[in-house]
């Protein structure tokens, strides 16, 4: 794995990763991580990844170790910010993948950048808010609905929020629980120092998915296969059932006996999908 420090026209720094520089025969996937995570691409698929041949590339969000803060960011300007990371490594047209926000994250760029993005995978992401026919609350964890509620006010209220002390419950069902004892153990490696940097990464996070993502779902243009645990009560599966019905070209797995986190047991399979439809669109 390459990391490196990318500095950006805004004069902005993103801490990048590369599993594979310069190799152009691979298809690259950016990779887009959870709140609050950092960066890294998802380990337990490397195995996977290199039978099928492919090439993770991600950053840190603005606000997560070493990418600067990005105070208004949304999903569309991330997007933008993938773009710059493609271009510095001389990578044209790519494919994505995100879990629970960054499966929005992933929505978002491939809304911004159009047929750039090859295809998108999204386990367990958001809907925008505020779209017709989703109660967007609906069925959320209190301390979600708590942490939530507070980012639609505004950055100062989800930081006062912060600083209260509230804590955040994720109330994990079991069958979560039951996956941090095997290969995707690999979360805590990412989630425990996400807010080292400080805690405007997650906080900017949340008010990112109240904001509008700054480019229409109807700008995917690429295929999108989206999955979905039916006991998700930290982002209700109803979000990716939206999603589907909504989007041009998406296919829904949804698994009924499983959550936010137990969900990543399907996203090995999920890379044949995406190999599978980056070579149809070359």
């Amino acid at each position: 794995m390459n990391e490196t420090d990318l500095r950006l026209p805004d004069g902005r720094t993103l801490h990048v990763y590369d599993t594979h520089p310069g190799d152009d025969a691979r298809v690259a996937v950016f990779w887009h991580h959870g709140t609050p995570n950092l960066g890294m691409p998802p380990e337990p698929l490397f195995e996977a990844s290199d039978q099928l041949g492919l090439r993770w590339v991600s950053f840190d969000r603005p606000g997560y170790g070493g990418s600067t803060v990005a105070p208004g960011r949304t999903t569309g300007s991330v997007g933008r910010d993938v773009a710059h990371v493609a271009d510095a490594l001389g990578i044209g047209p790519f494919t994505v993948m995100g879990h629970s926000g960054g499966g929005s994250y992933a929505l978002g760029c491939a809304a911004v950048l159009h047929d750039r993005v090859q295809a998108v995978v999204s386990l367990a992401g958001l809907a925008p808010y505020g779209v017709p026919g989703l109660d967007w609350f609906g069925g959320m964890i209190p301390s979600g609905v708590t942490a939530l509620t507070a980012a639609r006010e505004g950055r100062e209220a989800r930081a006062a929020l912060d600083a209260s002390g509230e804590q955040y419950d994720p109330e994990f069902a079991p069958v979560d629980e039951a996956l941090f004892s095997g290969p995707w153990s690999w979360l805590g490696k990412v989630a425990g120092p996400a807010l080292d940097a400080g805690p405007y990464g997650q906080i900017d996070d949340d008010v990112s998915y109240l904001l509008p993502w700054g480019a229409e779902l109807d700008a995917v243009t690429a295929p999108v296969l989206l999955l979905h645990g039916g006991l998700d009560r930290i982002v209700p599966a109803a979000h990716s059932r939206w999603l589907a019905a909504n989007l041009a070209a998406a296919e829904l797995a949804e698994h009924p006996d499983d959550s936010h986190i137990s969900i990543l047991r399907h996203a090995e399979p999920a890379l044949d999908w995406l190999r599978d439809r980056a070579d149809q669109a070359r």
